[in-house]
């Protein structure tokens, strides 16, 4: 969320244009992770159940806009390359699923960088409901509540819909906006772009920005208001009294689409402003405490989100979506997956467990099979029992072998019913079991014929136009003396666990160059897309020379090891390569 408020006044009356059918109650609101009200709140037949949105998938987003801001200077400012990768990661998931996905660039932007527009393709294309959120942060942090709470939410809500794929009675479109925290650039460029006739075409805009914060409110924009009414609903349903979201008033993406005349709505959870003593009392929390203490700081991280707050708001973003965009019938048979926790460490030569929790979201329960992918090499996954009723658990457990490759990879836990749902498992693998080490290049003196080598033809050779350094057979890239490239390459699984790993290669190199500056004839070397080093017809010398490498990045991987030789149109230079060894210890 912006940091302040606009200057221009705010509008507060009512919209009364939408001319969308809403239903006067939710249906059945989904669970979360403190108790809640009861529940006597009837559905309209005439609109399919919502379905449960896993919270635990949600997280999961987060997860990685953190990890991205992470690896890109520590946040996800409009710009910026963690933005960019942001966008690309949401973009990505969206083209997948089916959508429709534009990206806008915002050249008016402080920071020029672009929106992302995506479509369902069902629905009329002349009634558009829209929701939005913006994807950048402050450059103080990784921005994962302000605002990749929103985004995330949105995100899973748009993954959930295509998965479903329901009849549409509405064109429903999601918006990622760049440049809110510079003052609302990406939306105000997005609304501005937009005729009249297109402007007429969106009968209601729903605004997500901040929505798991840790000391949470339950706050929705034109709270009173005909378009809030499917948001409203689903919140009184959990018994939760929502308020109007004064702080937010003209601080985020909502407010120029308000401007333009379209109706608005949307959930937030509050930024800087302090709880009042009888928000405390009804929500819970800490009084005369920020909703959010880490609002534009660098502490806004994963752990900078509240689960239940979060899953309230994702529950009821499918519910209004639901409620203002799909077509009615017989439920279809559905049902969520989540697994807890969402993070395990095993080490070499041990197991852990966590539970896989399955929920008929709608019409009867069904069976589901359990799956897994994504485990590294090492790791097996073994499901007890290995299949559920929707509304039962299991215990999945991963065991690492002695050698198991060690770092972080994510495990996908997939329920396989009448429609297929997944979560997604973060596990760490501590190299504690030991070193299998030993020499891992097949064939490296290349006496035993081509394999396990994958070679141009006539590289692996005892001509003896080229002396071998031991035995008869050697490696001999180039040599031509006109225009050609020659590969050398061989696939290797480097062990875990090791206290050092070095690359070693013989190589004499023996030119007709005269040149003593320029390279015209080189040699590359690279294990997996890694360049380790470049020789060149400058290198040339007589008799073989050692070259050697630290390639313990790649411990614990399967990688390619491949020497690539590239000649110019004249005066040959001969890349001999012999006794390669890839030796972990």
């Amino acid at each position: 969320m912006r940091g302040r408020t606009l200057s221009a006044g705010i509008a507060l009356a009512v919209f009364t244009g939408m001319t969308v059918t809403l239903a006067a109650q939710p249906a059945t609101a989904s669970p979360s992770a403190a108790t809640t009200a009861a529940r006597p709140i009837a559905a309209s037949a005439a609109v399919l159940a919502a379905p449960d949105i896993s919270v635990s998938n949600v997280q999961a987003h987060l997860t990685q806009f953190n990890s991205i801001a992470s690896s890109n200077g520590g946040n996800r400012r409009a710009g910026s390359a963690g933005y960019t990768a942001s966008l690309s990661y949401v973009k990505g998931k969206l083209q997948a699923a089916g959508y429709t996905v534009t990206e806008q660039y915002c050249s008016s932007c402080t920071y020029p960088s672009n929106n992302l527009i995506a479509e369902w393709p069902g629905g009329p294309t002349d009634q558009v409901v829209m929701f939005g959120a913006h994807l950048d942060g402050v450059s103080a942090g990784p921005g994962i509540n302000d605002n990749g709470s929103g985004s995330a939410t949105l995100l899973e809500n748009a993954l959930v819909l295509a998965a479903q794929n329901p009849t549409m009675t509405k064109k429903v479109r999601f918006a990622w906006w760049t440049d809110e925290e510079q003052g609302l650039n990406g939306s105000r460029f997005y609304v501005n772009s937009l005729n009249s006739t297109q402007r007429g075409y969106i009968k209601g805009y729903y605004n997500f920005d901040m929505v798991g914060s840790t000391n949470g409110g339950y706050f929705i924009n034109r709270v009173s208001s005909t378009t809030a009414a499917p948001l409203k609903a689903y919140w009184d349903s959990l018994g939760l009294q929502p308020e109007e979201n004064v702080e937010g008033q003209g601080r985020s993406d909502d407010y120029y689409f308000q401007q333009a005349g379209i109706p608005t709505s949307g959930y937030a959870a509050g930024a800087s402003a302090r709880k009042t003593s009888s928000q405390a009392a009804k929500w819970g929390g800490t009084a005369n405490a920020a909703y959010d203490p880490c609002y534009h700081r660098s502490c806004d991280t994963t752990a900078n989100v509240s689960a239940t707050v979060l899953n309230r708001a994702a529950d009821g973003v499918a519910y209004a979506l639901w409620q203002l965009a799909v077509g009615g019938g017989t439920p279809t048979n559905d049902f969520s997956l989540a697994v807890s926790p969402t993070a395990i460490t095993v080490a070499r030569g041990a197991s852990a467990s966590a539970t896989v929790s399955t929920a008929t979201t709608s019409g009867s329960a069904q069976t589901v099979s359990l799956s897994a992918s994504g485990a590294p090499s090492g790791v097996s996954v073994a499901f007890s029992p290995s299949s559920v009723t929707s509304g039962g658990s299991a215990t999945v457990t991963l065991t690492a072998s002695s050698s198991a490759a060690t770092g972080t990879v994510t495990v996908t836990v997939t329920g396989t019913g009448s429609v297929t749902r997944t979560a997604s498992l973060t596990l760490t693998v501590t190299g504690t079991g030991g070193c299998a080490g030993g020499q891992v290049v097949g064939n490296g003196g290349f006496e035993s014929g081509t394999t396990p080598w994958t070679a141009s033809s006539g590289v692996i050779t005892n001509s003896s136009g080229q002396p071998a350094r031991t035995g008869s057979y050697k490696a001999w890239l180039d040599g031509y003396g006109s225009t050609h490239t020659d590969t050398l390459s061989q696939s290797v699984t480097v062990p875990a666990g090791c206290a050092s790993y070095t690359l070693s290669f013989w190589l004499h190199i023996d030119t007709a160059e005269t040149t003593s500056s320029t390279a015209y004839d080189k040699l590359t070397v690279q294990v997996g897309s890694t360049t380790l080093a470049t020789y060149s017809n400058l290198n040339a010398a007589s008799g073989y020379t050692q070259r050697t490498f630290n390639v313990a990045g790649f411990a614990g991987q399967t990688v390619t090891l491949k020497f690539t030789g590239t000649e110019d149109s004249s005066l040959q230079t001969s890349f001999v390569i012999d006794d390669v060894t890839l030796q972990a210890s």
